[in-house]
């Protein structure tokens, strides 16, 4: 058995979490930047980045379940990571501003497809699952404690 399989999966949540708000940020800090990729001579809008998670091991949900209970042989990784970061394929925003340097003939802009409420929703969740795995760690660093007081008397 191993005693730091908790301190595994919290640390591994921890890190994921943390790269979420980082990217979240970037799309954030990002959202009006009109030039930031060029494509075949042509400047294309910031387009905002998503990061998807998966399981450490790659397992399914349910053969990582059935070994947690026992039932399955074979060692099992705890935590998940950063499978991958996609870009959204959702269409640039068109905004009327003749004024813009990079207006098109029509006095339309293509901007990011940066959804601030989004981005501020997915601010919040990331916040909160760093925050409970925060509380996960801290609860099994204080179990880890009482297990060796009463191991100790």
């Amino acid at each position: 058995m191993n005693l730091f399989r908790g301190f595994d999966s919290s640390a591994s949540a921890l890190t994921a979490n943390r790269f979420r708000l980082d990217v979240i940020a970037s799309n954030i800090a990002n959202a009006n930047v009109t030039r930031a990729n060029n494509v075949d001579g042509a400047w294309q809008p910031y387009k905002r980045k998503m990061v998807e998670l998966s399981p450490r091991s790659g397992d399914s949900f349910d053969t990582l379940l059935e070994a947690a209970i026992g039932n399955v042989a074979g060692k099992q990784q705890n935590g998940v990571r950063v499978s991958s970061i996609k870009e959204d394929s959702t269409p640039f925003k068109r905004v009327y501003n003749p004024d813009h340097p990079d207006s098109d003939q029509e006095g339309y802009v293509l901007m990011p497809n940066v959804d601030l409420t989004r981005e501020f929703v997915d601010l919040i969740s990331a916040s909160r699952a760093y925050e409970a795995n925060v509380t996960v760690l801290n609860a099994t660093k204080a179990m880890m404690q009482k297990a060796f007081e009463i191991n100790g008397k």
